[in-house]
Formats: structure tokens, sequence, C-alpha cells
């Protein structure tokens, strides 16, 4: 490599902007292409795969690239719209070369791969895998981390075959600041086997923040391969109507012993959601609202609000009840808003404050009428009350968008006319 030549690791790429020459953001880098060459030479980097503001990825040629740092990535403005589809010679430089199991060709020692760096060859725009960052050894207590070096591509082999149980930690780690909504959509763009590979490496409460933002299939597949034990865990740490929903589309039998091995509490919940009609307002509510009783104070709400795992819509409001505190609770009196919330003192009791005016909805309401009722009233979650008057859970409009959009809309692209895409020419990777 010549003097002063650029090097980046990749790892360092992850996610940064891509601009056009204007200054303009054109999505976001998710992965590079490289193809993989025989006799120990480097491999050649194709390109770039690229996730638009619509969240189509699509493949940006090396060609078009003027300038790589960790900050940015900078291209020529022409690009090819049509939707990235790896082909059997590329590889996915951050999905399936990273956590990869490798040997030293001195010494033939096993490492792992953290990282891998490119540089862009003297005179030319052309780009390639010059070296590997690894660490030895396998892990474990008294050597949890093992040394780690950076060597020359042609000093490691092993690239070149499929790896059975490949690990993720470093995949993960270029990731690890993504939304659930994001990574899903990284997951669900890696092969399957790297997919269940990343899914058995997320902790619980990760994955199962995943599975809610993947499309149908994806769910049943990942929940499949996991041991069932583990997946009765991920379903727990699941917002109990997502879980619902997942085991309603799983066989009869696979849904009851999964729902044996949840914790009674959890199944109980699930259960009785499935109990339902699916586009009712029993069938989408979840069963975990903020229910408070009238003598609790206001300084007690806006702790309950202030959870973070609470999603913005559950922690709009709060549900004034007679006790028990979980649904099905006692009578339901009424709902507090969070900006009452924030006008009265913290000494004050929710139940003088509670807006008893808006009535709640019945657990047959069919989806239509939710909606209507959502918009009328300018909400963004509504309880769901039985005719005994017990709160069973709330609505929230994030359910309810999920059941109004088309059932494939998380693998469909939205289409932006700003985009000018009659305006954009085909570039090298595209299909005819």
């Amino acid at each position: 490599m010549a003097a002063g030549a650029p090097r980046v690791f990749v790892s360092h790429l992850s996610g940064v902007a891509v601009f056009d020459p204007n200054g303009d953001q054109v999505g976001r880098m998710r992965d590079l292409v490289a193809m993989l060459r025989v006799g120990g030479r480097p491999p050649r980097i194709l390109g770039l795969v690229v996730e638009l503001v619509s969240r189509r990825r699509i493949f940006l040629p090396m060609t078009r690239v003027t300038g790589v740092e960790s900050g940015q990535v900078i291209t020529t403005g022409v690009i090819n719209m049509r939707r990235f589809e790896q082909r059997p010679t590329e590889t996915l430089v951050l999905g399936e070369l990273l956590d990869r199991r490798v040997r030293l060709v001195d010494g033939d020692e096993e490492v792992t791969v953290l990282d891998v760096s490119i540089t862009q060859l003297p005179a030319r725009r052309d780009w390639e895998i010059d070296k590997v960052f690894v660490r030895r050894g396998k892990g474990g207590a008294l050597r949890r981390k093992g040394e780690t070096l950076t060597v020359e591509w042609s000093a490691v082999t092993g690239f070149s075959l499929e790896e059975h149980g490949q690990g993720a930690e470093n995949l993960l780690a270029t990731f690890e600041r993504l939304r659930p909504a994001d990574l899903a959509n990284v997951l669900h763009h890696l092969s399957p086997k790297r997919r269940a590979e990343v899914a058995a490496a997320l902790d619980d409460d990760r994955l199962a923040d995943v599975l809610e933002e993947l499309p149908e299939d994806d769910q049943i597949e990942i929940l499949g391969k996991l041991q069932e034990e583990r997946a009765a865990d991920v379903l727990e740490a699941m917002d109990p109507d997502d879980a619902a929903d997942l085991l309603s589309e799983l066989p009869e039998d696979d849904k009851e012993r999964l729902l044996t091995l949840m914790q009674p509490d959890d199944a109980a919940d699930v259960r009785r959601l499935m109990a339902y009609e699916e586009r009712t307002a029993g069938g989408l509510m979840t069963t975990e609202p903020i229910v408070l009783r009238p003598d609790a104070t206001v300084a007690d709400a806006l702790a309950r609000v202030r959870n973070p795992d609470l999603s913005p819509a559950l922690a709009a409001q709060v549900y004034v009840c007679r006790p028990p505190d979980e649904t099905p609770t006692g009578k339901y009196l009424g709902t507090v808003h969070f900006q009452r919330l924030l006008r009265d003192p913290p000494f004050t009791l929710v139940g003088s404050i509670t807006d008893t005016d808006l009535r709640p909805l019945a657990p047959d309401t069919p989806l239509p009428a939710v909606t209507s009722y959502l918009a009328t009233y300018n909400m963004v979650a509504a309880p769901v009350v039985d005719e005994s008057g017990s709160l069973l859970g709330a609505v929230t409009v994030d359910d309810v968008l999920d059941h109004l959009l088309p059932e494939d809309w998380r693998e469909t692209e939205l289409h932006h006319g700003a985009l000018g895409m009659s305006d954009i020419r085909e570039a090298a990777h595209g299909k005819p």
C-alpha cells in the first residue's frame, strides 16, 4: 500500500451517512459487498449496501464513491434505485465476515475475526480488504478476551468456507445503537443461517423488541430455531399483544407447549388476549397499561410514566381504578392524561383530577370504531373495559396502525416522489 493511502476499519462505517456531491444525505451505509479471490489475494470491494430514507436497500458501486471516511461516505450522485440482491459470488463484509473463526497461516492457530480494514489502491478507485483484526483464543473465565492482533489478509485462511455456528458478537457491536426497528431491518436482510446466529446472540429483552418489528415469516422462523425454554422466555419479554399475535400463527401443539413453558401470569395474559377476535379492541389491546389507585399522587404517576420500557403511547396517560392494580382491575374510574400530571402539584391525588367524561371501549369494539375513537378524541391510547366495569387493557395507536397497514408493510418500501426516480440513471449493478 502506498504511503498515505486511506485505510478504514469497516466497523467504523456501519450506519454512517452517505451524501451526494451537494451535501444532501442519500441514506446510510449498512454493509459492504466484497468478492473473495483465490490464491490468498485480498478481496475486492465491489460496493456498498445503502439504506435509503424509504428503507429500500440499494447497491452503490465503489466506482461511484469519491470519499470514504469514518464519519461519512461521499458519492458522485449517480444512483441505481433497484433493490439490492446479493449474488452467489458476493460476500457481505459485516454480515458474513465478522465473528468468523479462521486460522493463522503461520502456526495454524484458530482465531476470531473482530474487524477488517479496507484500503484504496494507488491511483485507482478500487478498494480491497488488506488487514484483518483478530483475537486469539476462544474465551472463557481465565482468557475471556484473549490477545488481539492485526494481520495481513494473506496471513489468515478459512474465509472461503461456510462456517457453522459462527458467532455474532462483533456484528452486533456494530449495530448496538440501532433502534429495534432498524436492527430488525438488518436481520431481515441477512441469510437465514446468519439471522439465526444473530438472534441467538441477542439477550431476551433485545430479541423480544426486535421480533415485534419483524415480518411474521421472520418471527416464526427465528422463534422456531430457538430452544423451547428460551423461546418461552422471549415470548414473556414481548408485549402480551405481540406475543399473542405471534403464537396465534403457530400450530396448536407448538402454541400450547410454549404457553405451558411460560410463567403462569404471562401465559394467562396472552391466553386472555387470544380469546378475542383479532380486529377488535380486545384483540388489539395490551394488558400492561399504567394502573393507579385513586389515592395515588401525581408524583407516583410521574414516577410510573418515567419507566423507559414504556412506549410513548402507553406513557401518555394513566388509568385510575379500584384495587386490584393489575388488569383485569377493580372498577375503572377514569383516565389522567400526562399533560394534566405536569400541571398539578406532586402531592395532588390522581382521583381528584381524573377525566371521567371519556367513555371507554368495549372489548368487542371493531377496528374501524377503535380508529374513529382515537381520531375523534385525538388520543394515542384508549382504555378497554368489560361489562362489569373492570379495566382489561389499553389499545394504542401503534397497534391500530399495525392492523390498518398492508400485511407486508414492513417489507414494502415507501416511494417518495422527491427522490426523482425517473431522473436517476442506471448504475453497473442493476439487472437488465
